[in-house]
């Protein structure tokens, strides 16, 4: 059973990171998008139009600014 996901479109130049940030607030937290979207291409940008299934995350992350990279803090 899959769990509760959201549908975003992708801009031109999304990359994993940013929409980890974007819906999770950790850059970090890419493995699940990736795990979730085994049809999108594992490039460094995305081109507008795709769709990225986002896990809803039952518990929101901590943050850790150290553990961030640095053009996020």
């Amino acid at each position: 059973m899959m769990s509760a996901v959201i549908r975003y479109t992708t801009r031109d130049g999304d990359r994993w990171d940013l929409i980890a940030h974007k819906h999770y607030g950790n850059a970090l937290m890419t493995d699940g998008l990736m795990a979730a979207n085994p049809h999108l291409p594992l490039a460094e940008e995305f081109k507008s139009g795709l769709t990225v299934f986002v896990p809803v995350l039952e518990h929101k992350p901590q943050n850790s600014q150290a553990a961030m990279p640095p053009w996020m803090r």
